[in-house]
């Protein structure tokens, strides 16, 4: 492996360590609704789990509810049921072949915990970035012990990485950042 390659799958892994925090920090709900909060709800559909945006029609209705149209009427039960033994603590209602789900305003409390959860998965990110780093400086410095590289190249390399590191974690950070302003606003 050389450096440029090194360099490269570095980057490329701290990329999808922010972006799966983005999608963890997407499923946890503010006091407002959006459909992104349902993605990990999964359905049996035919013996099959399915995510509820493949089986209907997920849009919402206002600033606090989400109307879900499944595709088939006899799907209505199954996701209605998905979504209430699902993690998310609402309360679907049907009528007719609409489901809605309102989403109850958030208390200072659950807000303060869904905070703390935020921090924390920012926390786990800045850990993987960080293992990314050290996993290619590692690589950067066995190519200097074995010759292929000098010892400038290595420094330069490094401190490209190091680059790298600080963005991500300035990317966790804004996310994060983002995440709680928005929990703690109404």
């Amino acid at each position: 492996m050389n450096i440029n390659e090194i360099k490269k799958q570095a980057g490329d892994k701290m990329a999808k360590s922010v972006e799966t925090l983005r999608l963890d920090l997407a499923k946890v709900r503010t006091g407002r609704a959006h459909v992104g909060i349902l993605d990990h709800v999964r359905v049996d559909y035919y013996g099959t789990e399915m995510p509820i945006n493949q089986v209907a029609n997920v849009t919402l209705s206002d600033a606090r509810t989400i109307s879900i149209q499944p595709f088939e009427k006899k799907m209505v039960q199954v996701v209605e049921k998905a979504i209430r033994d699902s993690d998310l603590g609402v309360n679907p209602a049907t009528s007719g072949d609409v489901i809605r789900v309102p989403m109850p305003p958030l208390t200072e409390e659950r807000r303060r915990e869904l905070t703390k959860i935020v921090k924390q998965e920012g926390e786990g990110a800045k850990v993987a970035v960080r293992n990314v780093r050290r996993d290619a400086i590692q690589h950067l410095k066995d190519l200097l012990k074995n010759g292929e590289v000098g010892e400038d190249h290595d420094k330069r390399a490094q401190d490209e990485v190091q680059k790298m590191t600080d963005k991500a974690i300035a990317d966790i950070d804004k996310l994060v950042a983002e995440k709680e302003k928005d929990l703690m606003a109404d």
